[in-house]
């Protein structure tokens, strides 16, 4: 294919790259950087720093870390099991595993919702068994639940898919020199797939850091997370230079994930897909 028409094809892609990323991206740098003026400043940056705003973000970032690594704990056996079933990206378990991903976001997360409350579908069942209801909705238990359940494929996928490329041989030249399972685990396994754990926890800390869709519905607007927040600033409070400000700070954790991935993931081995 020539030059040409390599960039013929290509263009599409870059005027949709301009129009939903590039242009948005530069407005919020220009939002976040000035004042309902025009004029440059940091105060908007340097909203973060006050006593409310900086309790959303430490809130978002303990529950992105630890939605990661339940996400993680669950993610890796479950793609050591795939592996050693020598199961295919186009077989009928991935695609069973991959199917709750086709239905809405939002959609998933009201189903919990419904799942969770207190006369809802867990609870009726508890009470049918003669066993004690749980009441987690509107607490952050309930948030971190509806965030593993979202991301958790985002998790398995890079993981199994780096497990996937192991080579058998090496695995069994580990087990001919005496080492046991658990050995073949910690010395072969994980450090081998270590680009697809990156890749997992980059996949799934971003969007959890950064979520507001499941604080508002699982949190019953109760617990503000920095997402909910900055969302509130664009929706409710029309500051949208405040707004991108705050979004400024969020950009900074993304791009510290993106550069740790791109570090350990300098082929790309870890692409869920």
């Amino acid at each position: 294919m020539s030059r040409k028409a390599s960039r013929l094809l290509a263009g599409p892609y870059i005027v949709w790259m301009a129009g939903f990323t590039v242009i948005p991206l530069i407005l919020i740098i220009i939002y976040g950087l000035t004042d309902a003026d025009g004029h440059f400043t940091l105060a908007n940056v340097a909203a973060i720093s006050s006593p409310e705003h900086l309790k959303a973000l430490l809130l978002a970032l303990v529950l992105a870390f630890a939605s990661t690594v339940i996400c993680l704990v669950m993610a890796y056996p479950l793609a050591l099991i795939l592996r050693n079933r020598n199961v295919g990206k186009g077989s009928f378990i991935v695609f069973i595993f991959i199917l709750p991903m086709w239905m809405n976001f939002l959609l998933r997360t009201m189903a919990w919702q419904t799942l969770l409350e207190r006369n809802g579908v867990i609870n009726g069942i508890l009470n049918f068994l003669h066993l004690p209801s749980i009441s987690i909705i509107n607490t952050p238990w309930a948030i971190i639940l509806g965030m593993v359940y979202n991301f958790l494929p985002f998790m398995v996928l890079p993981i199994y898919n780096v497990l996937a490329k192991i080579d058998d041989d090496v695995i069994n030249a580990a087990k001919d020199l005496g080492a046991n399972n658990m050995q073949t685990i910690t010395r072969i396994l994980i450090p081998l797939s270590l680009p697809g754990i990156i890749s997992g926890i980059n996949m799934v800390f971003v969007p959890s850091l950064t979520t507001f869709v499941i604080s508002n519905l699982l949190g019953g607007s109760k617990i503000l997370l920095i997402g909910n927040v900055i969302e509130q600033e664009f929706t409710k409070g029309s500051n949208w230079h405040l707004g991108s400000g705050l979004s400024l700070v969020l950009m900074v954790f993304i791009l510290v994930s993106m550069a740790f991935m791109a570090k350990y993931d300098k082929e790309g081995e870890g692409a869920a897909f």
